[in-house]
């Protein structure tokens, strides 16, 4: 049997490189000041935490990261909680801004073309192995078996792939693989997903993952930099040319998701909406919830603000601070108000008589007197006003706020300063 050193050489032999860039439109004006991946996310975390956290829990030592739109918060966030790497261990953590560096009016044009602007920094460090990485997703997931899979298979290019219903794929990349899981074909947001062979109702969806000997990656992007006709992306250039031209495999997130043993199924979610990104942080409140954050084999590294404990205060009649099924964070202080079924971020203060149920609640929001809070996602720093009624009148709630199809809130500071109370 191999030993836990031999089985995490892959991983000290290669890079992972993250791509967080993208602004996530769909998650609308919570992405006003912040990229995607830098989106609050679980209580303390980010979610570029998750893909950063995946690789150094999987071994990988060699850390680039890529940003572009609105970067300040994503770089100052890195800067703060992922400054421990050592060049003395053969340790690296990278931030690549869109920079300017191949010439004065180019930025990043293309996931492709992100890497390929900084291939002179990865080749520096000699990786023989690049794992491709989207910052932008929810899920527990050890590179290291992807990496070996890689290796045996004998592969150009392996694809880390989920199992979504077939029709559910229509928005995604998929992936039509062969008895043995080589990709034989790879389409866009089809209308009619190929299935998975012996498995008629489900299809193979691409998770932005991907593995490459790093020789052969650079001669890829070489060539892909001189088509003018190229859109520079992995996913519409480099995986269809090696689908055709190569061997591309296909890997399963089964094979390598991370679950505690309080986890029944494979965790994975694009919190890309605000009706997903607010489910998914609920979920969380669940008395077993789907993706166990408690599981100390696998943490999720994050920067961790030195704040106080949580506050509870007054006991009284209608003014008692209590929280039920939820999540509560540092320094937050519950003051007479009632928290249920809700997520509660780093230094939350809520004043008596106040309540807020299935709440998603952001750094630093102040919630005033008796204000009554339903399915609401409040972004940072928001101070809500007293007596503010959100989750009752839906027609109220839309005129004022970004509401969903489902009656989700989002509730930022500038709606706030609207209002004509």
């Amino acid at each position: 049997m191999a030993s836990k050193r031999d089985q995490r050489r892959l991983g000290r032999n290669a890079m992972a490189f993250v791509l967080a860039g993208g602004r996530g439109s769909r998650l609308k004006e919570l992405t006003d000041p912040r990229a995607k991946p830098a989106v609050y996310f679980g209580g303390k975390s980010r979610i570029i935490d998750f893909a950063l956290s995946n690789a150094m829990n999987s071994g990988i030592r060699r850390i680039s990261v890529a940003t572009q739109y609105k970067a300040h918060s994503l770089i100052r966030h890195l800067q703060r909680g992922w400054n421990f790497f050592r060049e003395e261990r053969n340790e690296s953590f990278d931030i690549l801004p869109a920079s300017q560096r191949v010439a004065e009016d180019k930025w990043y044009v293309g996931t492709a073309d992100a890497v390929t602007q900084n291939m002179d920094i990865v080749e520096s460090y000699a990786p023989d192995y690049i794992v491709i990485l989207a910052g932008d997703h929810v899920y527990k997931m050890d590179y290291e078996v992807m990496l070996e899979e890689h290796v045996l298979s004998g592969a150009d290019v392996t694809v880390g792939c989920i199992d979504v219903p077939r029709m559910e794929a229509v928005a995604f990349g998929v992936m039509h693989v062969d008895e043995n899981d080589r990709i034989i074909d790879f389409i866009e947001k089809p209308a009619d997903p190929p299935s998975i062979p012996g498995q008629p109702d489900l299809a193979l969806a691409s998770m932005g993952i991907y593995v490459f000997e790093t020789s052969l990656l650079f001669d890829l992007l070489r060539r892909d930099a001189e088509d003018p006709d190229s859109a520079h992306d992995f996913g519409k250039d480099i995986i269809p040319y090696l689908v055709k031209h190569g061997k591309a495999v296909a890997h399963r997130f089964t094979n390598s998701c991370v679950r505690s043993t309080s986890e029944s199924s494979a965790y994975w979610r694009d919190v890309g909406t605000v009706e997903a990104f607010w489910e998914a942080n609920i979920d969380l409140t669940d008395f077993v919830p789907e993706l166990d954050l408690y599981d100390r084999s696998w943490p999720i590294w994050t920067y961790g603000e030195i704040v106080p404990p949580a506050k509870f205060v007054h006991d009284e009649d209608g003014r008692r601070g209590s929280a039920t099924s939820s999540l509560v964070s540092g320094a937050c202080i519950i003051s007479g108000s009632r928290i249920d079924k809700s997520l509660l971020f780093t230094g939350v203060h809520a004043h008596s008589f106040s309540e807020v149920e299935h709440g998603v609640v952001l750094p630093y929001v102040t919630i005033n007197r008796g204000a009554r809070l339903r399915k609401v996602v409040i972004d940072r720093g928001v101070v809500i006003p007293p007596g503010l009624i959100v989750g009752e009148d839906p027609e109220e709630d839309a005129r004022r706020f970004r509401r969903t199809d489902n009656g989700i809130c989002l509730i930022t500071q500038p709606m706030i300063d609207r209002l004509e109370l």
